[in-house]
């Protein structure tokens, strides 16, 4: 391989931090986020095209990121979801036979700043003692005070309504129409995964708008109710927290992942929290407290609901906890086959603990339908 120069290039945190690196490929440029970690060892790919991951910069903590390449059957949504990317060292060889494109040739497709060789070890414990925040990414590696004014303009992610900005624009249908049972989702974020794990359940999912109303939902006379996971903070969501609420008044069931676990919680008066740093990985421990059984599940949510509030209310019980730092990671409503998680039973790549919250999902469906 041919030496080339890279351009230098670096990470500003909002609190003045600086980490210097190098540009990936020939692109110069500029990106802002909030800057997070994911600790998986694979899965850079479903990673980057999450929509939950919108407006962050992603910091990869495994050591080598591209060394497999990339496939087109590896994807979550329709394009790249990070602001950017930075990680230690990028492999600009694959030796994957089956992968489409090299890492470098998926981001300059997607139009996606990326820096290496930053210390990201380094990094990772300054955000994990610090807290996560906003920063920059970017080739302008003499113009810090430019960059410092323009990171102030940046919002914080706290009270950051995202889902608007990844959401089908237009109600569609996934899935056989002749599939035996019916779904309607609120796409506030959905991964595709998801729609593969209902569709080969035997559902026909319509997929509908995040601000859809509860009567849009519900005219297609559907035997179940999904809501999604997504980016951003849940409390700003008042058209999915409305509906939801209206959506629990039907007696049908619904589950929710993610985003859409925060947002059940909300349409039953539990508030939300922003994170110190939140939870992103493929390795977090839950234990599922209806069955005493533990769990590794894939995670990406930097928002909690309040426990207190939850154990309070008398309408929800705690189902799953988190058992790195105790916090609700599954809730139910009482008298309903309603549900979420906080985590992603439809993990891809990752672990399959959690698959098992599909099929309960479906239990309700054809016991509903019965």
């Amino acid at each position: 391989m041919k030496y080339q120069t890279r351009k230098k290039a670096l990470l500003l945190l909002e609190d003045g931090t600086i980490f210097y690196g190098k540009a990936v490929g020939d692109r110069e440029g500029t990106a802002f986020g909030e800057v997070c970690f994911n600790t998986g060892m694979t899965g850079y790919q479903e990673i980057f095209t999450d929509p939950s991951y919108y407006g962050q910069l992603m910091v990869a903590t495994n050591a080598h990121i591209g060394n497999y390449g990339t496939h087109e059957d590896e994807i979550e949504s329709d394009s790249i979801k990070i602001a950017g990317l930075i990680v230690k060292n990028f492999s600009y060889n694959y030796s994957r036979p089956s992968a489409n494109l090299s890492l470098l040739e998926f981001l300059e497709n997607n139009n996606l700043l990326a820096i290496s060789d930053v210390d990201t070890r380094a990094l990772v414990s300054y955000i994990r003692d610090n807290g996560a925040m906003n920063a920059v990414i970017s080739t302008r590696v003499d113009d810090i005070a430019g960059l410092k004014d323009e990171l102030k303009e940046v919002p914080s992610m706290k009270g950051l309504e995202l889902a608007s900005k990844v959401s089908t624009k237009e109600p569609y249908i996934y899935g056989d129409e002749k599939a035996p049972y019916k779904i309607s989702a609120l796409d506030i974020g959905i991964k595709k995964n998801i729609l593969r794990n209902l569709a080969k359940r035997g559902a026909c999912v319509k997929v509908f708008p995040y601000n859809t109303s509860k009567e849009d939902m519900a005219s297609w006379n559907p035997d179940a109710y999904f809501i999604s996971n997504g980016p951003g903070d849940p409390e700003p969501l008042s058209e999915a927290i409305q509906t939801t609420k209206q959506l629990l008044e039907l007696n049908k069931p619904l589950f929710g992942i993610c985003l859409g676990h925060q947002v059940l919680a909300l349409a039953n008066g539990v508030s939300t929290y922003k994170m110190h740093n939140g939870h992103r990985g493929i390795n977090h421990p839950i234990l599922n407290l209806i069955t005493g059984k533990g769990e590794i599940t894939s995670q990406n949510h930097g928002f909690a609901i309040n426990r207190e509030e939850t154990e309070a209310n008398p309408n929800l019980e705690v189902t799953h906890t988190h058992l790195n730092d105790n916090t609700v990671a599954g809730i139910k409503v009482k008298g309903k086959d309603v549900f979420s998680v906080q985590y992603h039973p439809e993990a891809s790549p990752g672990p399959h603990d959690a698959d098992y919250l599909f099929d309960q999902f479906f239990d309700a469906i054809k016991a509903s339908a019965n």
